[in-house]
């Protein structure tokens, strides 16, 4: 790949990280989980650069990407990661050190999120994004529609685990 495309991407990256780190926590119980798992959204976001086409902003398809990872490898297995053999895989961002240490309420919150499943923990992740229905219809591949009632559905959720 050409010096260009490599420059790009990790502009792209580096602009868009909050977003892989919000995921990874989603997705983890803890610090070498996420770092893990912030390298293997990394490196399937590296692999898969080359198709990005710009038919969408890059932080949509990244979420994408980053969900889709997190999604598969939470899936094969809760407690550990499994991450990609890579080679030659380039440290393309210094791993920043990730505040884990966050208020009481936020701490609460994720503890709730993580009872969700899968893809109750991508919607509630795009909401807090202030991502607009569309925007979460289109990262998640389903109906506005369904975002709205599955987004509904699940502050309700939330509402019994945080207040039973």
């Amino acid at each position: 790949m050409s010096d260009h495309l490599e420059q790009v991407f990790v502009k792209q990256l580096k602009d868009n990280q909050n977003i892989i780190h919000k995921i990874c926590r989603l997705y983890t119980n803890d610090e070498d989980a996420h770092k893990d798992l912030f390298q293997e959204v990394t490196i399937q976001l590296w692999k898969a650069f080359p198709k990005f086409r710009g038919d969408s902003k890059f932080s949509t398809w990244a979420y994408r990407v980053a969900l889709n990872t997190a999604i598969t490898l939470y899936r094969k297995s809760t407690r550990s990661i499994a991450t990609t053999s890579y080679e030659a895989q380039k440290h393309f961002l210094p791993q920043e050190e990730y505040n884990f240490e966050e208020e009481e309420q936020i701490k609460l919150m994720y503890q709730a999120v993580q009872q969700l499943n899968d893809i109750e923990k991508a919607l509630v992740f795009l909401y807090l994004e202030d991502k607009n229905y569309t925007e979460i219809s289109e990262t998640l591949g389903i109906s506005e529609v369904n975002a709205r009632v599955k987004i509904n559905r699940i502050k309700g959720k939330l509402k019994k685990i945080l207040n039973p």
